[in-house]
């Protein structure tokens, strides 16, 4: 029998490819969003990184724009998408030395994420390094992959291991922590040492609050040469853009090449519409301005409530998300802030050493903010 499969009745049967996976975490907090839900002012769910607030309408614009055209998209994207992302990136970060080959669109980082250990031919000889405390993707896909986990944030943790794939991600889903330039390029060494890839989730880049971060494509970071390096990015977080999946990958030219390659195969095309609204977004850094300082404004809101009301915030230096403790198990303190009509995500989803903390979300309204901070410190 091929597949790991079995006969029953005159029928195989193969074993189901979720099997390989967790529980999906949110399902697991349905009875504390529930309690929370009950609250007779309803619910402030903080417990989800989602955008609330509208698409700009100079991407809407873009997006409508091209409504009628009828033809495939190309997998590798247009040549104006790829332009503006390499200027973007620039502009708003200091990389510089991309190439518009280099880049490629995907249909929202999760989604390469998830995929990237088996576009890259990962299996089960090979190792994957993934953060101690991590977006759970980074898990997923390395099981999918049938490749070996380690999670470490330090290279003396790994010994004499030789990783296939390290995964970075400055500033952190949950924790919010940013990773230094010296810290980046004692990774970039290391990997080119061992023979690594180095994938760098910079989803957040553009929402550091305190200090600075920088990407792994940086000319401090990488003295200019991407080889075995790839950045990821989303335009999601600051555009507003995670209903429409709009994302991309970049760095060295031969790992983009060979992810295209593979890509064009299994017909993973960005829809043209969503290609020129990224175009159009990644062109205009006024939106993204205005948005930061949105999630500025929400942030302060929020970190004073929690202080005040007895939380300690670690890291959050940058990204959506306030890193906060109690000093007891998350559940706990999830239960705590259902009484109070707050949903927020329970630490563990992203790894044991996150038991004591809960992650809270800075993506609701300025009306659900200020009504989550009433809350707090009433």
């Amino acid at each position: 029998m091929r597949g790991g499969g079995r006969e029953t009745g005159g029928h195989t049967t193969r074993g189901r490819v979720s099997a390989l996976l967790p529980d999906f975490p949110w399902d697991t907090i349905a009875s504390v969003k529930a309690k929370a839900a009950a609250h007779p002012d309803g619910i402030v769910d903080l417990s989800v990184g989602t955008p609330v607030d509208p698409v700009d309408p100079l991407i809407r614009a873009a997006l409508s724009s091209v409504a009628e055209v009828p033809g495939y998209p190309t997998t590798h994207g247009t040549p104006e998408l790829r332009h503006a992302a390499v200027e973007a990136m620039k502009r708003r970060f200091g990389i510089t030395g991309v190439a518009a080959e280099a880049v490629l669109p995907v249909i929202g980082t999760k989604e390469l994420i998830a995929g990237l250990p088996r576009l890259l031919g990962l299996g089960s000889g090979d190792l994957v390094v993934i953060p101690e405390v991590a977006y759970p993707t980074y898990e997923v896909g390395t099981l999918l992959s049938g490749s070996r986990i380690i999670r470490a944030d330090g290279l003396t943790q790994l010994g004499p291991e030789k990783p296939a794939l390290i995964y970075l991600n400055s500033p952190s889903n949950p924790t919010g922590k940013v990773l230094g330039v010296e810290h980046l390029r004692k990774v970039v060494e290391f990997a080119r040492e061992r023979g690594a890839i180095v994938a760098s989730d910079e989803c957040y880049l553009g929402l550091t609050w305190e200090g600075r971060a920088v990407s792994i494509l940086d000319p401090e970071v990488s003295d200019g040469d991407h080889t075995g390096l790839l950045a990821i990015h989303s335009l999601s977080k600051t555009s507003n853009l995670a209903s429409y999946r709009a994302g991309f990958v970049t760095g060295d030219a031969a790992l983009v090449a060979e992810l295209l390659e593979v890509r064009k195969h299994s017909g993973m095309m960005l829809p043209f519409p969503i290609q020129a609204a990224m175009t159009a977004a990644l062109g205009d850094d006024t939106h993204e301005a205005q948005q930061r300082e949105r999630y500025r404004a929400r942030r302060e809101v929020l970190r004073n409530a929690l202080l005040r009301a007895g939380f300690r915030i670690d890291d959050s230096e940058a990204g959506l998300y306030l890193w906060s403790t109690r000093g007891e198990p998350c559940r706990t303190t999830l239960d705590w802030l259902a009484e109070r009509g707050i949903l927020a995500a329970p630490g563990e989803f992203y790894g044991p050493r996150g038991n004591e903390h809960v992650r809270i979300a800075l993506t609701a309204t300025d009306e659900r903010i200020a009504t989550a901070a009433d809350r707090l410190t009433s």
